[in-house]
């Protein structure tokens, strides 16, 4: 599939995953590394997807109530009160690690719920995630 939609497929799936979607994304990394992409094309749609994805759920986040979150996204209160107390302290810094497996969305969502500014949030978010896919890109380097 991946070989069949290209830079697109890679674009829509890394989107996809960073939603409330379960799915990884590091393996539409791989694989597109795989095909002999360019790497630093396939990071960069690959990032931008993503971000894209993430900022979807800070939107949710800015525009809806906590309870809805939780009832219609399925997201723990717990969750949520965790990733909520790390935007907290942090604030926009908490974008950074919206590219952690199982904390990420709802700590997008909750930069969402705490109106963090939008231009940190998605410039610090863009950042955090670029990062993981340079470290799965040279991984893969290393290893094939």
């Amino acid at each position: 599939m991946l070989k069949d939609l290209g830079l697109f497929g890679l674009f829509l799936g890394c989107l996809l995953s960073a939603t409330v979607i379960p799915f990884s994304s590091e393996a539409l990394v791989a694989g597109a590394l795989l095909l002999d992409y360019s790497p630093w094309t396939v990071v960069l749609v690959a990032t931008l997807g993503n971000t894209i994805g993430g900022m979807t759920c800070y939107l949710l986040g800015r525009l809806c109530k906590w309870s809805w979150i939780e009832k219609w996204l399925k997201v723990k209160e717990e969750t949520l009160a965790k990733a909520h107390e790390k935007v907290e302290k942090y604030g926009s810094l908490a974008a950074l690690l919206a590219w952690l497996p199982v904390v990420g969305d709802p700590i997008a969502i909750a930069l969402g719920l705490m109106r963090t500014r939008v231009l940190p949030t998605t410039v610090l978010m863009f950042l955090g995630k670029g990062l993981r896919y340079m470290v799965v890109a040279g991984l893969l380097k290393v290893l094939v």
